[in-house]
């Protein structure tokens, strides 16, 4: 929010290297020759079918991404990562089954297991042979995951614990053989175990009938004097939550990058169908109002995919340059990724939401059809939902955005105070313009206001609330609104300046144009969040200045949405699908 950036820094799709190129065509191919025949099956819980997918995804090695060499694993790189589960979402019931085995299912033992651990586990988990799973929601601790009831109480001869209590919505428990329970030992010190299907105690309770994700399995743990060996404790008894929170850091921006290819599949889709449906004697794709839709689906899944990719290369940056040969590895990997829990958090909201957008639209292109399970855009749509719940639903994640930035704040990590003040002195006097004179000089200036105003509203909002702003869900949520869409904005406008230097003529121009639609829909998303800080955090005169001010900020040159919309259409209808460029 604070901090400049030039294109050069951020990582884009159009930096994928040969490799990682290669494993996204493997993905890619898995999921159109061995995903999409066996859909039918796997909407009809015929979970036989999910359970060999997953041993042959484990062949071609799409298990093992981020598993060490030592185990087994490929060892390779968060980008990677984020391609094949990009790929592979293509059709979400078995995006959902691979990604909490491959994901949440195995990376806690990458990440806090000791050595026996690792050697026992990892290699069954990236073959295939055994299914991970990750149980941590209760029916009473969903997002207040901390709160849950589970119990763990160590044996008089200190050999086991006895797990008691229920854990709710486990992905993969129907066939899973190895979970991450999370209980509390004595009642107090939150603990992940890590807990054998064939463990005594431990009993499966039926299938969910969910209204979405259909083709994955979803079933209560229930632990009765569960009985789970002292040395299957993962990490240190007590620190659970370290845990916890790091694994669903992961799991956000891969779920962003998922988001990004469901919505891709449904933009595909939606294209398909205008061109062949017709009304009023022409086809629909030819309509003003549909290309427009189009062109706002294609823009968001342009945004969406400019942050994941920006946030993972971020990522990547730091755990290369961690030492892999030091005594501390482990450590040094956790602070890395922890580093970047804002963008996680931010990555998954902004993309989940933009994938409920994306699938809306394409069931209003289908019409009546679209609302029937015959044709796509039905189950497409019905399983998007989830997402927003997925790893901490988004109003928590609003709040860890707002809370991580005013924390780091106070703590000198980040100078926002000072920025604050310093706008605060400056802000009735003119507004500095950006001294650019490239091509992007109209965009640039667009993003500086932006951040003007992240600054103005924080800086109103914490001399009314001071302290208590922690408690000011709706204005926390209405900050972290603003700072999302200023990620959004810079994310694009960076992929398209970036692009400018690479590509030439229409490639170039498209590109710009999505990162242009992005520029006017998040600026009159930050207008309404700021609107609203500024209501609850002022009245009367100071109100009334405090919206003048706004409008200043607010006030910059408009684009022609039209044209711009037409253009980006015209692109993804002579493509037949999403075109960045």
């Amino acid at each position: 929010m604070l901090q400049s950036c030039i294109p050069q820094e951020i990582f884009t799709p159009e930096d994928f290297t040969e490799q990682q190129q290669l494993i996204g065509k493997t993905a890619e191919e898995f999921a159109v020759n061995e995903i999409d025949p066996n859909i039918p099956k796997m909407e009809s819980k015929d979970f036989s079918v999910s359970r060999e997918l997953i041993r042959k995804a484990a062949d071609l090695g799409l298990c093992a991404v981020e598993v060490p060499e030592a185990y087994g694993g490929l060892e390779m790189d968060k980008i990677s990562a984020s391609i094949i589960a990009e790929r592979i979402a293509k059709y979400a019931g078995f995006a959902t089954t691979w990604g909490a085995h491959s994901g949440i299912g195995l990376l806690p033992i990458v990440y806090f297991g000791n050595e026996a651990q690792k050697r026992k586990y990892l290699p069954k988990l990236i073959s295939g042979e055994v299914i991970g799973a990750y149980a941590l929601s209760e029916a009473s601790s969903g997002s207040d995951a901390l709160n849950c009831r589970a119990r763990a109480q160590l044996s008089p001869d200190g050999k086991h614990y006895l797990l008691n209590g229920e854990k709710m919505w486990i992905t993969n428990a129907g066939f899973a053989g190895l979970f991450t329970v999370f209980a509390k030992v004595g009642g107090e010190r939150f603990t992940a175990f890590l807990v054998e299907r064939n463990s005594p105690g431990l009993s499966i309770g039926p299938e969910e009938h969910k209204m979405g994700i259909r083709g994955s399995s979803t079933c209560p743990l229930l632990l009765n004097d569960c009985k789970v060996p002292a040395e299957n404790v993962l990490g240190e008894i007590g620190k659970g939550h370290i845990i916890a929170f790091n694994i669903l850091n992961i799991g956000r921006f891969k779920l962003g990058a998922m988001c990004v290819g469901g919505a891709k599949e449904a933009l595909r889709n939606s294209v398909q169908y205008a061109k062949e449906r017709k009304a009023f004697g022409t086809v629909i794709a030819a309509f003003g109002l549909v290309r427009e839709k189009l062109a706002r689906m294609a823009a968001s899944i342009y945004t969406s995919e400019s942050m994941v990719y920006r946030t993972v290369g971020l990522m990547d940056a730091a755990l290369f340059a961690v030492d892999r040969a030091g005594s501390q590895t482990s450590i040094e990997v956790r602070k890395a990724i922890e580093e970047y829990a804002i963008e996680c958090s931010i990555v998954k909201v902004w993309a989940s939401e933009m994938l409920d957008y994306v699938v809306d639209e394409s069931v209003q292109i289908y019409g009546g059809y679209g609302f029937v399970e015959e044709y796509p855009a039905e189950r497409v749509y019905r399983d998007a939902r989830i997402n927003r719940i997925f790893e901490g639903t988004n109003e928590i994640n609003r709040l860890i955005i707002a809370g991580f930035l005013l924390k780091r704040a106070a703590n000198g990590e980040l100078p926002l105070s000072t920025a604050i003040k310093k706008f605060m002195d400056e802000v009735l006097g003119p507004l500095p313009l950006q001294e650019n004179t490239s091509s992007f000089a109209g965009e640039i200036q667009y993003i500086a206001n932006t951040k003007r105003i992240g600054l103005f509203v924080a800086g109103v909002a914490s001399q009314k609330y001071m302290q208590a702003i922690q408690e000011e869900q709706e204005v926390m949520a209405a900050i972290a609104d603003i700072v999302m869409e200023i990620y959004a904005m810079e994310s694009a406008t960076l992929r398209a300046q970036k692009m400018s230097s690479k590509l030439s003529g229409a490639a170039a121009a498209n590109s710009l144009d999505m990162a242009r639609l992005c520029l006017a829909h998040g600026m009159e998303k930050i207008e309404n969040s700021a609107r609203k800080i500024l209501s609850a955090a002022s009245e009367d005169d100071a109100l009334r200045t405090n919206l003048a001010i706004l409008r200043r900020l607010t006030k910059v040159e408009p684009f022609n949405l039209i044209a711009i919309s037409r253009q980006i259409a015209a692109r993804v209808l002579e493509r037949g699908q999403y075109a960045p460029n």
